[in-house]
């Protein structure tokens, strides 16, 4: 049997799922609730998530986001040792740092994000082989095309 993919949430991707229903980021959530991938935060990221969602959302979303996490069984990895977040600081912009270490860390095969401007760099894709930075569009994407 094969092992679950383990995706890395960026607290964008819980935000877009948490605003709407409809979106890849829900959809990704969802199969994460079905045990078909293996959902990855950490604290800060959830933080993240959490209070942009209350400022911008509204509390209807912020229930939302509560259910999704539960529902998607996520599972927290511990934040980023100082080591990894020196080794990544000068590749990415310095407020997105602890999630590519974090990632990295929590060893993912994937770190699904919506922030294209500091993570589809073709310098971050280089520097992090092991990873795939993609948006929950395109993994979706990818993951159907691997399935059969």
């Amino acid at each position: 049997m094969t092992a679950m993919p383990r995706v890395f949430l960026d607290a964008s991707v819980l935000i877009a799922a948490a605003g709407s229903r409809k979106g890849a980021s829900s959809v990704v959530l969802a199969l994460c609730g079905r045990g078909l991938l293996q959902a990855l935060a950490t604290q800060q990221v959830l933080r993240e998530a959490e209070r942009n969602i209350e400022l911008k959302l509204g509390d209807d979303a912020l229930l939302r986001f509560y259910q999704d996490i539960a529902e998607a069984g996520l599972s927290l990895v511990d934040p980023a040792s100082p080591e990894a977040m020196n080794k990544y600081s000068a590749i990415i912009h310095p407020k997105d740092v602890h999630v590519l270490a974090a990632a990295i860390d929590g060893q993912a095969a994937f770190l699904l994000t919506l922030d294209r401007k500091h993570f589809m760099t073709p310098v971050l894709r280089r520097a992090t082989p092991g990873l795939e930075i993609l948006t929950p569009g395109e993994f979706l994407n990818h993951w159907v095309e691997h399935q059969s």
